[in-house]
């Protein structure tokens, strides 16, 4: 039965090699592979589903499959099934199936018809292995496809301002998620001392044992798994993301935001219930999170002029009530009410369009008053308060800026000073120092040993917050990302076991790809002239192919499991000490923000109004 499983793997990855190999002016060809695909998809899941129940639906958990081994660890890759992963992937192939009947004439004649299929075939790979996943590194593996098939359906609009700026939006949040996942992995290490898998956290005494002895470490992983599972289903603070999402199209909206991609932090929280259940705090800060934004997502939904928006808030609501059932305990009921609010909400998206006509005949023949409800008893200085608040959306999204984003750019904007040709010299001296102190390595005294590795990657973390912060020398912006990378490495090699294969093994793929991406930026600078980060310019209008490469090489760079330094990454985490807390900050802040600053230079140059006016100019928002 374990075997059968593959085939959910299987089928997704040959419809989406298909569809890429495909002609873009084949419409029905493209739209055809795709459903075929996820119909196939669906048709075998309800076969497996039947025979798994025929025999007492047991969990299943495929033989681990090791990538790679060091010392003292090993990178792999682990498969699970059971009655959460068979909701997840019940709703999700169904859905996702009616989403490309739909599509296919939804989108008939638009720009884009093959990247719009090309994209969702490639979610629906990302999806089935989060679903799927068996341990950490295999979930964060489909974590990262799902946030860039993200960024890129958000965008497909490319070349109007507004779903350029959201997708941007949106895929910082997906970073921060990012950080939680990388730490609760570098935390898992040195709790277990192994790699820990979903299958094992089923151990009832393995799992207190461990959390009596390192009660903190247990408390903190709680928490790095709280916040990527509330930035995955924006719950508050980052509920905000959610309404800009919906620039895409009406398929991807309901596809993505309404039922399945918003709904994967209610998986990760149920997954990882066996690990967390017995810790109260946890339990009720999940539990006060979820009422939160119940209560604020429900009173910003009442507010909205868009539908979209508003059916976006009322989804956010409704999974704050779901984060509180699985704080609860209450998983069945979560399950029930995750299908229940998937199905609801991608009804209502794709029939958005319909009801606002149908809304507007209603206004103009057929007026009935507002109806009194229970906040008419308050008073009005209070109920003025709250609709105020509620239009601005509670200001989260004046507050992740101010207290996030704009303290990371206002570093980088103090060190604009330092010009391109002293950020070598600092990296060079940085460079050979760093090496001859590790040759040197038993000569250096103790405390000094314990500095440098954060040293160097604070040094790493200014490089990247730089290049973040840069407009005006694009190719000092992708240069500073790969030195932040190389510091990291240095940092990391002064603790043990990581050696010289550990290293090319991190910057292995970073190195190949930096490389493709300066190649592009200096062939598109020789194409349209100087180039700057200003404005959105549109280049992949006129310069599909490059743009293409260019988004390749700022994904391999950012650790897209697309190079060996995805592996790089687990690796860089596995070796940090368990006492080197503000080492790991700095690495995973540093990922966040490399990973940020790739794509802000690829939406920056490629995407939006083509800079030149001659061509077509949209409006700003779909």
């Amino acid at each position: 039965m374990e075997n059968f499983i593959q085939i959910f793997f299987l089928v997704p990855h040959i419809g989406f090699f298909i569809s890429l190999l495909l002609s873009s002016k084949n419409e029905k060809a493209l739209s055809f592979t795709a459903f075929a695909t996820t119909g196939l998809h669906f048709i075998t899941l309800l076969v497996f589903l039947g025979i798994w129940m025929f025999h007492g639906h047991p969990i299943l958990n495929i033989k681990e499959i090791v990538l790679y081994e060091t010392r003292i660890d090993k990178f792999m890759l682990d498969f699970y099934f059971d009655k959460i992963t068979a909701a997840y992937l019940l709703v999700g192939s169904f859905l996702t199936f009616l989403i490309t009947i739909y599509s296919r004439y939804y989108l008939h004649r638009e720009d884009g018809y093959k990247r719009f299929f090309n994209t969702i075939l490639f979610f629906f790979i990302g999806y089935n292995i989060t679903v799927m996943s068996g341990n950490f590194e295999t979930l964060f593996l489909g974590w990262e496809v799902l946030g860039i098939s993200s960024f890129l359906l958000i965008s497909f609009y490319r070349n109007r301002y507004l779903p350029v700026k959201n997708a941007i939006k949106v895929f910082s949040v997906y970073r921060i998620g990012d950080v939680g996942i990388v730490l609760a992995v570098w935390l898992s290490h040195h709790l277990w001392h192994q790699n820990i898998t979903f299958n094992k956290l089923m151990n009832y005494q393995l799992v207190h044992e461990h959390i009596q002895e390192h009660s903190i470490v247990g408390v903190a992983i709680a928490l790095m798994i709280l916040v990527s599972a509330a930035a995955k289903s924006a719950q508050f603070p980052f509920s905000s993301w959610l309404p800009r999402a919906m620039e895409g199209p009406t398929p991807s909206s309901a596809i993505f935001y309404g039922s399945l991609s918003v709904h994967l932090g209610v998986f990760l929280l149920l997954r990882t219930y066996p690990f967390w259940e017995n810790q109260l705090s946890a339990r009720v800060i999940i539990g006060l999170l979820g009422l939160i934004t119940s209560i604020l997502a429900t009173t910003t939904a009442r507010v909205q002029s868009s539908v979209k928006s508003q059916i976006a808030y009322a989804s956010i609501s409704q999974i704050g009530l779901i984060f509180i059932e699985v704080a609860a305990g209450f998983e069945n009921l979560a399950i029930i009410h995750f299908a229940g609010n998937a199905f609801l909400r991608t009804y209502q998206l794709l029939v958005s369009p319909s009801v606002v006509s149908y809304l507007i005949k209603e206004q103009f023949y057929n007026f009935v008053p507002r109806v009194s409800t229970p906040e008419d008893s308050l008073p009005k200085r209070i109920q003025y308060s709250i609709y105020m608040l509620s239009i601005k959306e509670w200001n989260l999204d004046n507050f992740m800026f101010r207290f996030l984003w704009s303290p990371i750019k206002g570093v980088g904007k103090r060190l604009g000073f330092i010009s391109f040709q002293a950020v070598f010299v600092i990296f060079i001296v940085l460079f050979i120092s760093g090496v001859v102190a590790l040759n040197l390595d038993s000569e250096i005294p103790g405390n000094l040993h314990r500095v440098l590795p954060e040293l160097f990657a604070f040094i790493g973390l200014l490089f990247v917050m730089k290049a973040f912060a840069e407009r005006r020398n694009v190719i000092m912006s992708l240069t500073l990302v790969i030195m932040n990378h190389v510091l990291i490495a240095l940092a990391i090699s002064f603790n043990e076991y990581f050696d010289k294969i550990d290293t090319l093994m991190y910057l292995s793929g970073v190195f190949i790809c930096g490389v493709l991406g300066l190649i592009c930026l200096n062939r598109l600078k020789k194409l349209v002239g100087e180039l700057d980060m200003n404005d959105y310019h549109g280049y992949s209008y006129k310069n599909p192919v490059l743009a293409f490469l260019f988004l390749v090489s700022c994904l391999g760079m950012s650790g897209f499991p697309i190079t060996p330094s995805f592996i790089g990454e687990d690796l860089i985490f596995s070796h940090i000490h368990e006492n080197q807390v503000f080492l790991a900050f700095l690495v995973a802040i540093s990922f966040v923000i490399d990973g940020f600053a790739l794509i802000r230079i690829y939406a920056r140059l490629f995407l939006g109004p083509h800079t030149k006016r001659y061509h077509d100019v949209s409006f700003r928002s779909s």
